[in-house]
């Protein structure tokens, strides 16, 4: 895929306070999405903007939650942190100068084990897990593009996390930076970690009390 070309502007610190004011065909930069003050949450892909779903269920928020709980307790005395949305990952190539970011995403959970990738603004590079919550408002197309990216920045582990099938299923970065998938884990049984040595992670405590 070809890189991104910036679009043309007059004042690229102008704030747009209305979504709609945004032209879906231009390509944006983290410099132009930091002055968006609308209320609706948006990523990016390449310099092109994806509308999130709205508000998540209170089952992704609970899923999310023990994820993100288990992740805290195991790495509490662990180099490694953890990290719950909103959560801005800017994955950069080369230079990290804002204008020069095409591509900020906000997964649900993220373990980052680089310290000097975490600044005040979240994490800047690929953090080495990710975790994202499907939703029914998730599409194949947003899917895919997440995935894409998250392979080609060299995200160790991706886990993709069902709550429809309570089951997870992860992505573990092979020696030629390519995604394998693991086999489908589904209730009663545990999945480890490659990255978090000794981890454990129980789908039934993941799903308990989710219909």
């Amino acid at each position: 895929m070809s890189e991104p070309v910036p679009y043309p502007v007059l004042n690229d610190d102008e704030p747009v306070k209305q979504f709609n004011e945004l032209d879906a065909s231009l390509t944006y930069s983290y410099s132009s999405y930091l002055n968006w003050l609308f209320p609706e949450r948006v990523e990016l892909i390449k310099g092109k903007i994806f509308k999130m779903s709205p508000a998540p269920s209170s089952f992704h928020q609970l899923i999310s939650g023990k994820i993100y709980r288990r992740l805290g307790n195991f790495l509490e005395k662990h180099p490694c942190k953890v990290f719950i949305s909103p959560f801005d990952v800017r994955f950069l190539k080369g230079s990290n100068d804002d204008k020069e970011i095409f591509t900020v995403l906000q997964p649900d959970i993220c373990v980052i084990c680089d310290s000097n990738k975490i600044d005040a603004r979240g994490c800047i590079g690929a953090p080495d897990i990710v975790v994202e919550v499907l939703s029914p408002g998730n599409t194949k197309t947003e899917l895919l593009h997440k995935y894409r990216v998250y392979e080609e920045f060299g995200v160790k582990e991706y886990w993709v996390v069902s709550q429809g099938d309570k089951s997870i299923l992860i992505y573990t970065l092979d020696e030629m930076g390519k995604f394998q998938p693991s086999k489908i884990f589904t209730l009663s049984e545990k999945i480890t970690s490659t990255v978090l040595l000794d981890f454990e992670l129980a789908l039934d405590d993941v799903f308990e009390d989710v219909d």
